[in-house]
């Protein structure tokens, strides 16, 4: 029925077939011009002609929406399902939907006109056909509806599955008993690995088996992956059962025992006060105490903090508010605030979380706090939200700030709110001891306004102060009773009698008379004010009984005949306990003083929304503050983590099988002797090769073409015809070079011509990378023998081939130190031989120096920058004492300085590691010839060049080569201008060309640096520099 109105508002109704189709039936005689035009309607549905039944269609959905009955047109209806109009058939659904459950018996003709439908070649007739066949509410198809569901959740079209994953519920709200069978249903659509069905099966789950966390082990990780891509209904529905899934299986990020909180504070003491380590120091358990899994999620959700869908944006709130560690709840705060500048409806919502999130966490939004101030245009629902978060946030720093607003507020038109603020005033004095007496004051001046609602606030706040307080009240209390004339308020007129009475032995005298006074108007008086004058008179009695010796009876005896029982049994006890004018005293009078004049505890002026914090945020059983209907208990976090082996799902498709395939004949590579001339290779690994490197050409070919290089191109395609007569060549040249390093010099030219093979290329440098020829390997070399070497190689075979940097980059710095590592000492360097594209390559060095072996060494609890990845490497079994193994990981940094965080997990326990690039290994060698290399300078000057001069303090210009090359992976492009060296090289992640130019002079050496990336050509110039002066 969604569609009705949309159909209505489109009809044209001066077009209509007559008075006669609005008139009701039973009107006068305007019944029969009723009929008249039902069957005007039923020739125009018989008629076959799409235009006629859309016309009529319109019509009767038009009746429908208007109340009116038109059950007698359903067989007519029901035929006009076999039309091939899809808008007719669209039209045909809506108006059974409306009449299936109250026509049943006409609704069972119609059956198989709807299993036909569910075999249409259409995908959206398919559907609507599923969609219609569940809403009919007859218990007797429900085999019917169970077998269409079932065949639709296997169909070819993901739409046709969501909308099978929509019926589910229907029929389970049919016939519950279809339950069993209805699980092994959205067990399938739960792993199906199409975003638009994941929504929905989501749903389905959470309303046929929520309890079922068996059927999200297998699929939790994929969903964490796809959530973003999920439309925003679907994505509310997976963020809410993902958020009940974590909180069943991850402990407690928070909670940590005594030792890891010191480990904690001397990790933090010693690293740098950088803002995300600062903000990471407010959480109560370390970040990499997370499980991986955990960790997983939150990374995936954070994203959808800058959703445009509100609801998308409370879930992911509410889904770090109850799993996140404190310390990253932080990253939710700004799209909260952002949220507030939407409709009116949302901004109530989103305060209400917010009130809640304050009321745990003030610290999150105290840097937001003029976001909460009050507008003229908001409603008393958003004032008093926003009055509660002020409240919430308030602290010593910012109190100031916030009084003077409050000062605002309580002069509002608005009552309601008025009354408000002076209960926040009063709840700010309370938690901060030093504004106390300047709130009181305050507050006292209050009390002389006209406004009866504000002073009765204050009277009542006053009075809970004042408990509070140890400093003599009796000023304050005399001031106050001073207002009985003229305060109405029923609960301020009280507080006023309960202070009198409650320190009636500071205030003897005063007491009595207002004893006398309230004992005039007792009779008028509400019944919260007898009581506190009856509790007032047993007080008084206690204290000083002289002066009220005729008062007390006077008081007790109006309460003896007072229509409320609860003054009744009041006066009845003060009688007994006191018994005045009585001979015979009551052996409960020496226990009066107990009884009343026991000190009481001071009241908890607290947030009424911390009640809120047992309801999951963002729920509608936390709106409204109570158990709504079908809303279910967030569990707590276990003590203990149920086994994490439940999620790892053992990849059995194509794509994976085909990936082991390939690995394996890799190694049978290695193992054959795949340069050998004499190894023979399969039919299949020969294909697989040949496409890899069919994909090669052709990617080296798109290069070119961009390059603008069209003689290499005329040479990789003659190379291609003569591959077969090379390949004996080839290989045996290559098994040749493994018995003789120095072929690689004897015969540049033939072995820079063999690196053309795309695949070659790829599997030397996998399996002997430090085999990689170098240029710098011959210092003495002569200019001639160099370009021997570069002459015929240009930008496209740099893109295929191995990287040809000047040398290798020795350096090795520490990552955990051996007295952190309880033992287990690693070291990484940058060996510049890159294996995966867009990644920097990095070799570890894990070394034991312990007597005992370590055991699972592994990467985890990754936290990575915007764009950043990380490729880890495989577990470690063991590291046997006095051992050192390698390992190896690639790191996208994005062309970024930012470090990679992760933490090395063994047997010794959890170490935070970090690894930050050092600039230059961010590049990787870009072999060009000069022509082209001064190409790229003009196109790269203005703001994309930077230059600087310095001592020329080498004196050699193979010295300046070695020195440039340890900065920074470049490749040499040999110039024929004297004293002039260039050298080449792009980002790895973005492949943005950096170009470095020194003209070496007699005293100094003018360097310039032109890049596509500004901040890191100037970056890698002062490197130089420095390195050049050290």
């Amino acid at each position: 029925m969604a569609g009705i109105g949309a159909f209505v508002a489109n009809y044209d109704f001066n077009n209509r077939a007559g008075p006669e189709a609005s008139a009701p039936p039973g009107v006068g005689g305007g019944s029969n011009l009723f009929f008249k035009g039902h069957q005007t309607l039923k020739e125009q549905l018989q008629s076959m002609k799409d235009k006629e039944m859309v016309e009529a269609m319109r019509k009767i959905v038009e009746m429908v929406a208007k109340g009116q009955d038109v059950s007698d047109l359903f067989p007519d209806v029901v035929k006009a399902v076999v039309s091939k109009s899809t808008e007719v058939k669209k039209l045909v659904y809506m108006y059974l939907v409306r009449y299936a459950e109250e026509q049943q018996d006409l609704a069972l003709l119609s059956i198989s006109t709807f299993q036909k439908g569910l075999k249409d070649p259409n995908q959206l007739i398919r559907a609507s056909a599923l969609r219609v066949l569940s809403s009919i509410r007859v218990q007797m198809i429900v085999p019917i509806m169970m077998l269409a569901i079932k065949d639709s959740v296997s169909d070819l079209s993901p739409y046709v599955r969501k909308t099978a994953a929509h019926a589910i519920p229907k029929l389970y709200s049919l016939d519950p008993e279809q339950g069993e069978q209805l699980v092994e249903v959205v067990d399938k659509l739960l792993q199906d690995k199409t975003t638009l069905v994941a929504g929905s099966a989501v749903m389905a789950f959470e309303q046929l088996c929520p309890s079922r966390i068996d059927l999200i082990h297998k699929n939790y990780r994929r969903l964490c992956a796809i959530v973003a891509d999920i439309d925003e209904w679907g994505q509310c529905a997976v963020i809410n059962m993902l958020t009940r899934y974590a909180r069943t299986q991850f402990t407690d990020p928070n909670k940590k025992s005594g030792e890891e909180k010191e480990s904690a504070e001397e990790t933090s003491s010693g690293s740098e006060d950088s803002e995300e380590e600062f903000m990471a120091s407010l959480q109560t358990g370390p970040v990499d105490m997370v499980d991986s899994d955990l960790r997983l999620l939150l990374q995936a959700c954070r994203p959808l903090l800058q959703s445009r869908n509100s609801a998308v944006v409370m879930q992911v709130a509410q889904l770090f508010y109850h799993c996140a560690p404190e310390g990253e709840i932080i990253h939710v705060v700004k799209a909260l605030i952002r949220l507030l500048k939407s409709k009116r409806e949302t901004q109530v919502i989103v305060l209400t979380n917010i009130t809640t999130m304050s009321a745990k966490y003030r610290q999150l939004f105290e840097n937001h706090m003029k976001s909460f101030f009050v507008n003229a245009s908001d409603p008393t629902s958003v004032r008093l939200l926003k009055l509660e978060i002020l409240t919430n946030i308030a602290t010593e720093a910012n109190i100031s700030v916030l009084l003077r607003e409050f000062q605002t507020y309580v002069y509002s038109a608005d009552k309601e709110f008025a009354a408000a603020t002076v209960h926040a005033i009063g709840r700010c004095a309370a938690e901060i001891s030093e504004i106390t007496d300047v709130c009181l004051h305050g507050l006292m001046n209050l009390i002389s306004t006209k406004d009866d609602t504000v002073v009765g606030e204050s009277v009542i706040v006053i009075k809970k102060l004042l408990q509070m307080q140890s400093s003599d009240k009796s000023s304050i209390i005399k001031r106050m009773t001073r207002l009985l004339d003229t305060v109405t308020v029923p609960l301020a007129r009280a507080s006023i009698l309960w202070l009198v009475g409650e320190y009636v032995e500071k205030v003897p005298k005063l007491a009595p008379d207002v004893l006398r006074m309230m004992a005039k108007s007792f009779l008028q008086e509400e019944d919260i004010v007898k009581l506190q004058i009856l509790n007032l008179s047993a007080k008084a009695w206690i204290v000083n009984n002289k002066k009220i010796t005729l008062l007390v009876p006077y008081i007790l005896a109006q309460a003896k005949y007072d229509l409320n029982y609860d003054i009744r049994d009041r006066e009845r006890f003060i009688r007994k306990v006191l018994c005045p004018n009585s001979e015979n005293p009551s052996p409960l009078a020496k226990y009066a003083k107990k009884f009343f004049m026991t000190s009481k505890p001071p009241p908890n002026l607290r947030s009424n929304f911390k009640s809120r914090d047992e309801y999951q945020l963002s729920s509608l059983s936390h709106m409204i503050n109570s158990n709504a209907v079908g809303y279910q208990t967030l569990s707590p976090f276990p003590e203990v983590a149920p086994d994490s082996s439940v999620r790892n799902v053992i990849d059995t498709s194509w794509s994976a099988q085909t990936k082991e395939k390939d690995s394996n004949s890799l190694l049978n590579y290695k193992n054959k002797g795949f340069y050998s001339s004499g190894g023979e290779t399969d039919e299949d690994d020969s294909e697989d090769d040949d496409s890899d490197s069919d994909s090669e050409d052709s990617s080296s070919e798109d290069d070119s073409e961009e390059s603008g290089s069209e003689e290499e191109s005329d040479d990789e395609s003659s190379g291609e015809e003569e591959t077969d007569d090379e390949d004996e060549d080839s290989s045996e040249e290559l098994s040749s070079s493994e018995d003789d390093d120095s072929s690689v010099e004897v015969q540049p030219k033939k072995a820079a011509q063999k690196n053309k093979k795309p695949g070659t290329a790829t599997l030397l440098d996998f399996d002997t990378p430090t085999e990689t020829p170098t240029v710098a390997s011959n210092n003495n070399a002569t200019l001639d023998e160099l370009l021997g070497d570069f002459g015929d190689m240009s930008i496209e075979q740099n893109a295929s081939g191995p990287n040809y940097s000047l040398t290798q980059n020795t350096s090795t710095f520490e990552l955990l130190h051996r007295m952190s590592g309880g033992g287990l000492g690693v070291d990484y360097s940058f060996p510049r031989s890159n294996t995966s594209p867009g990644f920097v390559t990095i070799d570890l060095s894990f070394n034991n120096t312990t007597d005992q072996p370590i055991d699972d060494i592994k990467v985890d609890n990754i936290d990575l920058a915007a764009g950043m990845t990380f490729e880890g490497f495989d577990p470690m079994s063991v590291l046997p004492p006095g051992k050192t193994s390698q390992a190896r990981i690639n790191i996208n940094f994005n062309d970024t300085l930012q470090p990679a965080k992760f933490t090395i997990c063994c047997s010794k326990g959890r170490f935070p590691c970090k690894i930050q690039p050092p600039v230059g290994e961010l590049l990787s060698p870009y072999v060009v010839v000069e022509s082209d290399f001064d190409a790229l300078k003009a196109k790269l000057s203005g703001m994309h060049e930077t230059s600087n001069e310095c001592p020329n303090s080498t004196g050699d210009v193979t010295n300046l080569s070695n020195i440039v090359s340890k900065v920074a992976s470049t490749s040499i492009c040999f110039s024929t201008e004297p004293n002039c060296l260039k050298f080449a090289s792009k980002t790895i992640a973005h492949d943005k060309t950096l170009l470095v130019t020194m003209d070496v002079l007699s005293a100094s050496i003018k360097i310039t640096v032109n890049s596509e990336a500004v901040v890191l050509g100037s970056m890698i110039l002062q490197h130089i520099i420095t390195a050049i002066g050290q």
